[in-house]
């Protein structure tokens, strides 16, 4: 089996990389490229995001063809997909970081800055928090509620359907941290920073 991470220069993936690698135990194949042939080849994708919405958005459009290999290995062949941090947001229709942005437009909803109640709340929300998991997901397969993810993000994803969400966290408001729509799942928190839970996580996305 391979399971491609896409490298679209969006900031540092090696962490994600590295948590991949150690759960496939090299019995999995982890190809880590932008390849649209081999892309469209494995059977499993990731698309990681570190740094702001239109910036990832901007570096996949960049690379040509790139938004339509993954709008046809996502929603045409329905393979396995997982969006991490940015990588989930972009599953949005639009996003208002640094200014309007088009997402791939996968999941009905926008990504907007979090409330920060005047100051009351930090932003960037960076560090541990525990998620309230509100729906039964593969990816949560074993992990107890309440479980403590990492975090780093100044952004939410406000999806239009609420049936989607799969997580939340207590932070200014209820923020949506994990989604899953078929046979897409994301993210807001890393789970390649989370330790063991979040290695969990990403070995019930390898073993799907």
């Amino acid at each position: 089996m391979n399971v491609t991470i896409v490298d679209y220069n969006s900031g540092n993936i090696s962490s994600v990389i590295n948590s991949f690698n150690e759960v496939a135990k090299g019995k999995i194949n982890i190809e880590v490229t932008s390849d649209l042939k081999k892309i469209k080849s494995s059977d499993k994708v990731v698309l990681p995001g570190q740094g702001s919405f239109k910036s990832c958005v901007d570096a996949l459009n960049n690379i040509g063809g790139l938004v339509d290999t993954l709008n046809e290995v996502a929603l045409n062949n329905k393979k396995p997909f997982f969006g991490i941090c940015v990588g989930l947001q972009m599953f949005a229709d639009i996003g208002y970081e640094e200014t309007q942005t088009k997402g791939l437009g996968w999941i009905s909803g926008k990504v907007s800055k979090i409330d920060n109640k005047n100051g009351k709340y930090r932003l960037p929300h960076i560090g541990w928090n525990q998620i309230n998991i509100v729906k039964e997901s593969k990816i949560f397969k074993g992990i107890d509620n309440k479980s403590h993810m990492y975090f780093v993000h100044s952004y939410e994803f406000i999806p239009d359907e609420k049936n989607v969400i799969s997580a939340t966290i207590d932070y200014s408001s209820n923020i949506v941290c994990s989604i899953e729509k078929e046979n897409i799942f994301g993210t807001q928190f890393h789970p390649e920073k989370s330790d063991k839970i979040g290695l969990k996580i990403i070995n019930n996305f390898i073993n799907l």
